[in-house]
């Protein structure tokens, strides 16, 4: 057996078959370059080939495919928000997340869970009551439910008055899923580069070269690029999550980011025993279980700006006390690892999208908490925004210039559990 797959193996009829760029020399022109190669990077790629024939794009990502705030988050996808920018919005991506594995022919793991959000007082009641009604409205499937409605969701959950956080009702999101962020960003990345496009890994940008008010060239460790071509001279979109400010400081583009470390933890795995993502955001805690049967436990964001993304003991011990108020079983669990990821966040906990005060230069920035559940929609309408030069309906509430009116787009209250 061995040598008959050796026999395939060296026969040139049967070539190895690369899903992404190999690895090659930069070209000197592009007509689009990509700063991130995470998976708003690659759906913004995948679809300026796809549905916008530009294939003549480059994706610039420091590290590797997916392995900055891709790699770190809880997966989570859901669209019960607060204002109605962010309903339309979130609700459009989730929508497109449940086709995603047909568009890819390829298993992105999309699993339809629901989401339920606790109440431990009056006030989160009349909140969630509101919520709902907003969802509702705009077509989104949430709705107000009741301690024995809770308690058949989710059998296992420590529904005792006697509690320390009483849970007095929840917020039922049926919409709410999860999918594996990995087989997103390589799904996203592979079509985009089986249609032309080409990622260059380890390949960081230094500087941004502006000539009158537009972007010229981009400076990497590997060679300047020239941004010229079919798209009006050249276009570059910033897609880096928690360097965003930073890469956005060599634009000479001021924004109003702070990040902050998160964390989160996987436990040893379980038989299945909890369907739906529960999460509190008086306790400050989330929990789902994943396919494989580990518990996922996160949290609040870290309460100092810093860029490390190394797990801390305080944050496995707040998170712990957390989780086992809400689920007390989880005391005999064996924690597997803890890691942290980077948020860049805004003051009205909404994400920067389309243009900047530098011409042909794209914003995709300040996603906080909410990144990954934004990517299909993201890769849509940044790319019709780099392809037409049109800013679409959907993401105009998020542009930079908000914040100059005074026009925030508040969706603190809809964190999960990190505020």
């Amino acid at each position: 057996m061995p040598f008959g797959l050796l026999k395939y193996g060296l026969n040139s009829k049967y070539p190895a078959k690369h899903h992404f760029t190999p690895a090659t020399e930069l070209k000197k022109h592009y007509d689009v370059v990509i700063i991130g190669g995470g998976g708003h990077g690659a759906a913004i790629a995948y679809n300026l080939a796809k549905y916008h024939g530009i294939t003549n794009v480059a994706i610039l990502e420091k590290n590797y495919l997916g392995g900055g705030n891709t790699a770190r988050n809880t997966a989570v996808i859901r669209s019960n928000y607060l204002t109605e920018a962010g309903v339309k919005f979130y609700s459009a991506s989730v929508k497109l997340y449940n086709n995603l594995s047909n568009e890819f022919n390829y298993n992105v793991m999309m699993e339809n869970r629901g989401q339920l959000t606790l109440a431990h007082s009056d006030a989160a009641i009349r909140s969630f009551r509101w919520r709902a009604e907003v969802n509702q409205h705009l077509g989104v499937r949430s709705e107000l439910v009741d301690r024995q409605t809770i308690a058949d969701l989710v059998p296992n959950l420590n529904m005792s008055e006697d509690s320390r956080f009483p849970i007095m009702g929840g917020l039922w999101h049926a919409d709410g899923a999860t999918a594996r962020h990995d087989a997103v960003a390589w799904g996203y990345a592979k079509g985009a580069c089986d249609r032309g496009v080409e990622l260059h890994q380890l390949t960081e940008v230094e500087d941004i070269e502006i000539t009158s008010g537009r972007v010229t060239a981009v400076k990497t460790n590997r060679g300047r690029v020239e941004c010229r071509g079919r798209v009006e001279c050249g276009s570059v979109v910033q897609a880096v999550a928690g360097a965003s400010s930073i890469v956005a400081k060599k634009a000479g583009i001021p924004l109003p980011i702070h990040c902050y470390p998160l964390q989160a933890m996987v436990t040893q795995p379980y038989k299945p025993i909890l369907t739906p993502h529960v999460s509190s955001p008086q306790v400050h805690v989330y929990v789902h279980q994943t396919s494989r049967g580990e518990f996922v436990i996160g949290g609040g964001s870290d309460p100092y700006p810093l860029y490390n993304t190394r797990a801390t003991l305080d944050q496995r011990e707040s998170l712990s006390a957390a989780a086992l108020e809400l689920f007390p079983f989880l005391a005999q669990a064996r924690l597997l690892r803890q890691w942290a990821g980077t948020t860049d966040m805004t003051p009205d906990y909404s994400p920067i999208m389309g243009l900047s005060p530098v011409e042909n230069y794209y914003l995709d920035a300040g996603w906080g908490t909410w990144g990954f559940k934004a990517t299909p929609i993201c890769g849509v309408t940044m790319a019709e925004l780099v392809a037409t030069k049109k800013v679409p309906d959907l993401i105009k509430p998020f542009e930079l210039e908000r914040f100059y009116r005074f026009e925030q787009i508040n969706e603190a209250g809809a964190t999960a559990a990190s505020h």
